[in-house]
């Protein structure tokens, strides 16, 4: 029994060193960008709970920006990854012209919604009770911040477009560089522009956005930089602007594939802004609560979120060249180590979760807030592992529709409501409610687990 569970769940040197080989750098791309998001929401939070409020409020809308350019970036991203390992140069190619024409339709639609509805938006956080802070303060903070981080779209847009193409091709080497560059460039000027040091004019929330924007666009220019000087090794890049246009066929089989997928990325980011909108409703000491615990949570889940960005990659490029064997044999390995490592690391969260919270200029219930939630990420992250890993693979061949149903249709059908009830008809702790919510995932992941034993997602989508 055991030697059958070792062999279907563990793999061998060579897999954990190709696993690593592509993941380790997403990992410490993902830890140094957490990290200092972490600084960044600390020094934000020095200034007070007003100001933290408010750009964690503006943060929670263009995180639903973030997804939709992921998921349609990455609907696309499938046939990619399977291009490159049928060794189809020309395809990746007119999957790179097909993501540059459907980003810019996202990025544009985005601007055009924060710079006249911005206002509106940030208000419906600020509905709820003022318990915690001033809400016209949060409101005035919010909107400063979004002034100026609307100009940032376009690098993420750009920058998103050439980094996802490498790592669908297996170059995770480089944006973990260009993210690196930029995560230090974010922290240096943040400390300057906050708080007037270095010889910076002292900005506060301002500061942090412009800070923001740079390091973005920093970023940007390196992946960029990069596919430009290497695009006679990497040959995939070169020629990639010969034309714009993209053969009418494609874009027809890739729309049918992208679409649900850049639908679910949008209504689950959504639907994360709507939970968030349900918590805000106790007060905006639960908005600055959620805020550090967010942040924490993001920290502590990179290994598993590496974990999907490698499903993505391995699996993809082995349903890409046939090898189903292959294929199933890797994802079991990797969501087995995905879930082995959050028990771990959600361990070391549980027992760590009082500590963090005292970084911040809060109040003390903000600070009991954060605790208690960060508690909560911690017992049930290696959920959140068998979840996010589950998504890859059942995306990894081409099932978007049936992805689109597993995600978001669950969080807008499941996890809204049922946040929305437990805050507004109950007196339960804000706490309680925050598991309850996580726990009802339980049924999520039933259903995640019969998808990936029927084997439904091990599909060749480009022969």
């Amino acid at each position: 029994m055991l030697s059958v569970i070792k062999e279907k769940y563990i793999g061998d040197r060579k897999f954990y060193e190709n696993l690593f080989k592509i993941s380790f750098p997403i990992i410490i791309q993902n830890a140094l960008t957490n990290f200092v998001n972490l600084l960044d929401n600390i020094m934000v939070g020095r200034l007070g709970t007003e100001q933290m409020s408010g750009v964690s409020i503006v943060n929670q809308i263009t995180f639903v920006y973030y997804l939709l350019i992921f998921g349609g970036l990455s609907g696309v991203g499938i046939y990619t990854a399977q291009y490159y390992g049928n060794h189809d140069d020309e395809g990746v190619r007119t999957t790179f012209r097909f993501k540059l024409w459907l980003g810019l339709i996202i990025c544009i639609t985005s601007i055009m919604i924060l710079l006249l509805f911005g206002g509106n938006l940030v208000q419906k956080f600020l509905n709820g009770s003022s318990d915690g802070g001033d809400l016209a303060a949060t409101l005035s903070y919010g909107m400063k911040y979004m002034g100026i981080i609307v100009f940032m779209l376009p690098a993420v847009y750009i920058g998103m477009l050439y980094t996802s193409t490498m790592r669908e091709c297996g170059q995770t080497f480089v944006p973990m560089i260009a993210g690196v560059v930029a995560i230090i460039l974010n922290c240096i000027l943040d400390y300057g522009l906050i708080f007037g040091k270095l010889g910076l004019p002292e900005m506060g929330v301002a500061g942090a956005a412009i800070a923001t924007v740079i390091a973005r666009y920093a970023e940007m220019l390196i992946v960029v930089l990069w596919a430009v000087l290497n695009r006679h090794k990497h040959t995939y890049f070169k020629g990639v602007f010969r034309t714009f246009l993209v053969p009418r066929h494609l874009i027809k089989k890739y729309f049918v594939t992208s679409m649900p997928l850049l639908i679910n990325e949008g209504l689950w980011s959504i639907g994360v802004a709507m939970l968030a909108q349900a918590y805000s409703i106790r007060g905006l000491n639960v908005v600055a609560g959620q805020n550090i615990a967010s942040t924490i949570n993001n920290i502590f889940n990179i290994v598993f979120i590496a974990m999907g960005d490698a499903v993505a990659i391995i699996v993809g490029q082995h349903l890409g060249s046939g090898d189903m064997r292959k294929a199933r044999d890797a994802d079991n390995k990797i969501i087995a180590f995905a879930i082995f490592s959050s028990i771990i690391i959600g361990a070391i969260m549980l027992v760590l979760a009082p500590i963090f919270p005292q970084f911040y200029n809060t109040n003390d219930m903000a600070r009991l807030v954060a605790t208690h939630f960060i508690m909560v990420q911690g017992l049930f992250m290696a959920k959140d592992a068998f979840l996010h890993t589950s998504y890859f693979t059942i995306r990894a061949g081409g099932n978007t529709v049936i992805t689109f149903v597993f995600d978001s249709v669950f969080m807008m059908a499941v996890s809204v409501p049922f946040a929305h009830f437990l805050c507004r008809c109950t007196t339960l702790g804000i706490a309680v409610v925050f598991a309850l919510v996580h726990a009802a995932d339980i049924l999520k992941c039933i259903f995640g687990f019969i998808l990936l034993y029927k084997g439904i997602w091990m599909k060749n989508i480009v022969k």
